[in-house]
């Protein structure tokens, strides 16, 4: 492995954060809310470590699949802990590691918080919360490879080693070019939201962070009730629609913007996602009609908004799901294991992931009926090679065992049975709140700081699909 260039990479990423930092510093000083001293502390020392980094690593090698998964994972570590900094400066979050577990819910476009009231951080703060979701949400590495040429050489590397999904696929040759269509994608929708949540008597600065959290599915609200708050149904139908989009690939959002709207519906794992929200709404919709809900446009409502808000794992609340009945808390922790599209910015499974191994279960049961038929596993009209099944099949047996590992962690940790499992889906899946003490009305700021230091090693496996961190543990990984 190239550590020299590895350094200089995660140093240039450093200087990229340095400038990130700089952005919150006109709200501070628009709202006059003390934290301006804050981000200009932090946004120096990223600076310098950065520039110490980037000047003195050179190395003429180029960049190998190694080195793009250690730079991934290093990357988002490095932006917790310096992201960290506005939070433990300022005295808001005055521990460290509950400072980085809130950064690195943010990045990871988690959701899940350790502040007992959101409303008492300034609102350059919350501005920031908001913002380490929308650059973790298409991803620090594809940001970089946009504006940052110098991360041109190797780059595919780094792509295959974050874009979420089975495979990373290309709009372009080249992949900076791919890299900047799909911010340029992610920047007009969330300026889209912004206007629409605008029009709807929400300010500016909310609208903002909630556009962040919502294209990001990240799911950090500026408010305590989440977007509860507003008790609109117009903010519930915007967000519940860019939720859904969010959860779409955006490659798929590309080829619309193009004027190729069929392709969403030529799109396999599309139409599966489509049939999941629908279908998941409806089954809530029954299970809470008369028990919760009396009327049912309420009850199309809040039922629409939840599983919208569950399945692409953006976790924001207008409901406390935990007083709906027990069969539509299931269904809901059910869909925490989905998550949205391949491709997308939402976390879980993946669609697609989901939809191959129901086809491959079902190629198998067909051969033992008919041995010698010859079946293959398609996505569409496309043939899923051996390699790609594998690799499914692979990850899924990975996902299931850190749940059941880290669950058992979490319970040894002191939480109950319920809590410690949604907990742990909640943020391997990247989704934010839970069930039992993490629930919709609650915070992860109660649990003791090694269960912090597990969900945390959740919230980075799950955002980077398992493999890209796991393999930094095999010791021939570090081998020449």
């Amino acid at each position: 492995m190239n550590i020299v260039l590895t350094l200089r990479i995660l140093g240039a990423l450093l200087l990229f954060l340095s400038a990130a930092l700089l952005l919150p510093i006109p709200f501070a000083l628009y709202y006059n809310d003390g934290s301006t001293s804050s981000f200009l502390f932090a946004a120096g020392i990223t600076f310098v470590v950065g520039f110490l980094l980037f000047k003195g690593c050179r190395s003429q090698r180029e960049l190998s699949l190694r080195d793009g998964f250690a730079i991934v994972s290093f990357s988002w570590l490095f932006y917790a802990l310096f992201g960290a900094l506005p939070f433990y400066l300022s005295g808001a979050i005055p521990s460290f590691i509950d400072a980085s577990f809130e950064t690195l819910s943010g990045f990871t476009t988690t959701g899940a918080t350790i502040l007992t009231v959101v409303e008492n951080l300034p609102q350059s703060l919350l501005l920031w919360r908001a913002l380490t979701h929308w650059l973790g949400g298409m991803g620090i590495i594809v940001m970089s490879l946009a504006i940052l040429p110098m991360l041109g050489v190797g780059g595919m590397q780094l792509f295959k080693a974050e874009v979420p999904g089975p495979t990373a696929d290309r709009l372009k040759p080249r992949i900076q070019d791919t890299a900047k269509l799909l911010w340029g994608v992610y920047v007009f929708l969330t300026a889209v939201e912004v206007v629409l949540l605008m029009l709807g008597k929400m300010s500016f600065f909310e609208s903002l962070c909630h556009a962040f959290a919502t294209l990001a599915t990240g799911g950090f609200s500026s408010r305590n009730a989440s977007v509860g708050a507003y008790n609109s149904a117009y903010i519930d139908g915007v967000i519940t629609l860019f939720m859904f989009l969010a959860g779409v690939n955006f490659f798929l959002h590309y080829q619309a913007l193009r004027g190729r709207l069929t392709e969403f519906w030529k799109n396999e794992e599309f139409r599966i996602y489509l049939g999941i929200t629908v279908g998941s709404i409806l089954l809530l919709m029954v299970m809470n009609q008369g028990s919760v809900y009396n009327s049912l446009l309420e009850n199309l409502r809040f039922s629409s908004f939840q599983a919208v808000s569950i399945l692409t794992t953006t976790g924001f609340g207008t409901a406390d799901y935990e007083q709906w009945p027990v069969l539509s808390q299931y269904l809901l922790v059910a869909m925490m294991f989905i998550g949205g599209c391949a491709g997308s910015t939402a976390g879980g499974m993946k669609v697609a992931r989901i939809l191959l191994l129901f086809k491959h279960a079902h190629v198998q049961l067909f051969r033992l009926i008919h041995p010698r038929a010859v079946r293959l596993v398609k996505l569409g009209n496309r043939p899923v090679n051996r390699e790609v099944m594998q690799s499914i099949l692979g990850f899924f047996a990975l996902y299931m065992g850190i749940f059941v590992i880290a669950s058992f962690l979490m319970a040894a940790a002191g939480m109950d049975l319920v809590s410690a499992g949604a907990a742990v889906i909640a943020t391997l899946g990247n989704i934010g709140p839970g069930l039992g003490s993490v629930g919709p009305t609650d915070h992860y700021g109660h649990i003791a700081p090694f269960g912090k230091g597990v969900l945390m090693f959740c919230m980075l496996l799950g955002r980077l699909e398992l493999f890209t961190v796991l393999v930094l543990f095999f010791p021939t990984f570090w081998r020449k």
